[in-house]
């Protein structure tokens, strides 16, 4: 599968001599050093890619760079350094009116706080980008109502910014992006100005309407739980720098670093792992055959822990053809919910407590 969306060597530094500054960064020089001579490097060797379809989180705390990097993946900010391709061609290179066709057409982006026009009804505003690109008016009104509905606000077409709760107008400046049939939306910060229910509740439209859709989006949080939760993949940043980037089972599991592993402590591993994640694979694959209950490299961590307390032996892990592909015994699970990082290494054998061998049919 071809990336949709690829960012490589991107640098953005923001101050004297921009050009100089890039090459001591490729030197060894850090964010310190450069800022006591006047110069800010927002955005440091940033390099990944997004697949069609899927949603690839940046997530980092205020000032790691994560929203300038967004900037700059639909010309809003010009890279110092790198080039980021859309399709193939490189939008580095385009000139001002060819980046307005692109994000008039095929770039959306959903803004933190709205970014809604109170003088126009919730139609007009969800109606605003196909009226920038010339759509006549029937046209882009049915496809404003169209996407509404889909976002949980048909019947509110005729209403006023000021009527809607904060969740709601949210949802018109989704509304707004899909309208336009973008083939990839960025949303910065979309969700953290919401409440802390209703920003569940749109983290659950967002996945539904994903199901259907299947945008290429690039979502950009400081909230761990919030990456885990939508992120096909997930890029850390740090400094300006990419740190890791992996599925939120690597970034659970494996942190790149002490840094990363601290953004994970609190996390709900529960919600976000599976069986895959947390089996011990060094097991023998010819003893599958049996009447016991077995999960899957699929099975949530919750549903996995129900299975382990109905059981007196290790959880068989089986693939598809029935194959054993791994064990997970009970002490994993309670070390992977714990918070020392050498928990998952307490049970490095298929074995049971009493040391005997587990398969499937144990």
């Amino acid at each position: 599968m071809s990336s949709r969306l690829e960012a490589e060597h991107l640098y953005k530094v923001f101050g004297r001599r921009p050009g100089e500054a890039v090459k001591r960064l490729r030197e060894g020089a850090d964010r310190e050093e450069l800022r006591a001579d006047g110069t800010t490097a927002a955005v440091i060797d940033a390099s990944f890619s997004v697949e069609p379809g899927h949603i690839f989180v940046v997530m980092g705390l205020s000032g790691s760079g994560k929203s300038t990097l967004l900037r700059m993946l639909n010309g809003l900010s010009e890279p110092t350094a790198g080039s980021v391709r859309f399709d193939g061609q490189d939008l580095t290179g385009l000139s001002d009116r060819a980046l307005r066709e692109l994000r008039s057409k095929k770039i959306s982006m959903v803004f933190q706080h709205f970014a809604l026009f109170p003088h126009r009804s919730v139609r007009d505003n969800a109606a605003y980008g196909l009226a920038v690109q010339g759509v006549p008016r029937a046209e882009r009104e049915a496809r404003a109502d169209e996407a509404l509905a889909l976002c949980g606000l048909a019947g509110w077409e005729d209403s006023w910014p000021d009527e809607l709760s904060g969740g709601m107008q949210q949802r018109v400046g989704l509304a707004r992006a899909l309208a336009t049939d973008a083939d990839l939306l960025l949303m910065d910060e979309s969700f953290s100005a919401l409440d802390p229910l209703i920003r569940r509740d749109m983290q659950d439209q967002l996945l539904e309407l994903q199901k259907t859709l299947k945008k290429t989006i690039v979502f950009i949080t400081h909230d761990l739980n919030e990456a885990m939760r939508l992120g096909d993949r997930i890029a850390v940043m740090r400094d300006g720098r990419i740190v890791q980037t992996g599925t939120a089972e690597d970034i659970l599991v494996r942190p790149a670093d002490d840094y990363v592993a601290s953004f994970t402590k609190d996390v709900d591993r529960s919600r976000v792992l599976t069986a895959g994640a947390v089996m011990d694979t060094d097991v023998r694959g010819d003893e599958a055959d049996c009447d016991c209950e077995t999960a899957t490299p699929d099975t949530t961590f919750a549903e996995l822990c129900a299975i382990s307390a109905r059981l007196t032996h290790p959880v068989a892990v089986v693939g598809a053809d029935r194959e054993l592909v791994g064990v997970v015994p009970r002490q994993r699970l309670v070390g992977f919910l714990g918070d020392e990082p050498g928990a998952p290494e307490a049970c490095d054998s298929p074995r049971g407590k009493s040391g005997e061998k587990v398969t499937a049919g144990a």
